[in-house]
């Protein structure tokens, strides 16, 4: 049996770019993160399996995981601000029901398998099955930041035939504004930084688990860089 140490994207991005100490205003934006998108991945769902939800339910549903989400946190805010937050939400989902992602799958993880020691479980929001991912923020990451290229990045390598689409449906814009972008494919720089980074961490940081008991698709490069 051969044991390998796993890791997910969003902790090598985190353990690459660590955010600073949590204050009530991070606490609060986390909590916004975490309403939308449940609430994009319950109603999409939804959706999916043929039914058609109003706006009103939408809103009624991340309202309760806004709430929860502060709770959780144990941050407050001032009942003007969190009306002003929701009615916000609200042109999000709308928004988000008039995209090109709403309905979407989520694409079920794949591993990026590097050096077949280090293996990167990779799921961006949404794929349509067929050529083409989408990653989604509620943010303007367009350019995007540096956390966001080496996510990008990581799930370019996981997904290597597919066109990335990054798409922000940004909250903080008044009215709500959705802008996309097609990402080019990694150069072998770029990929080669990815996989180096993701290697190192995942080595430190990763889980023990056996290979041969996980389940794929497994995306296999060897270091510096190459798909096998």
């Amino acid at each position: 049996m051969t044991t390998i140490r796993t890791i997910p994207v969003h902790a090598i991005v985190d353990a690459t770019y660590p955010r600073p100490p949590p204050t009530p205003q991070s606490e609060v934006a986390k909590a916004a993160g975490r309403a939308i998108d449940g609430a994009q991945s319950r109603f999409g769902h939804e959706f999916r399996q043929g039914r058609r939800p109003t706006l009103t339910a939408m809103r009624a549903e991340i309202e309760r995981l806004f709430d929860e989400a502060l709770e959780e946190g144990a941050v407050e805010i001032p009942a003007p601000e969190r009306d002003r937050m929701l009615l916000r939400f609200g042109e999000v989902l709308q928004a988000f029901r008039k995209s090109e992602i709403f309905g979407l799958p989520r694409p079920k993880s794949r591993v990026i398998l590097i050096d077949g020691r280090v293996g990167v479980y990779a799921q961006p929001d949404y794929w349509d099955g067929v050529g083409r991912f989408f990653e989604m923020k509620s943010y303007l990451a367009i350019p995007p930041p540096p956390d966001v290229a080496l996510q990008l990045r990581l799930f370019q390598l996981a997904f290597p035939r597919f066109e990335a689409h990054l798409v922000c449906i940004d909250r903080h814009q008044t009215p709500v504004k959705t802008t996309s972008l097609v990402l080019p494919p990694p150069t072998e720089a770029e990929s080669r930084s990815a996989l180096r980074t993701a290697f190192e961490i995942g080595s430190q940081a990763g889980q023990p688990k056996v290979l041969e008991y996980m389940e794929g698709p497994f995306v296999r490069y060897d270091l510096p860089i190459g798909p096998a």
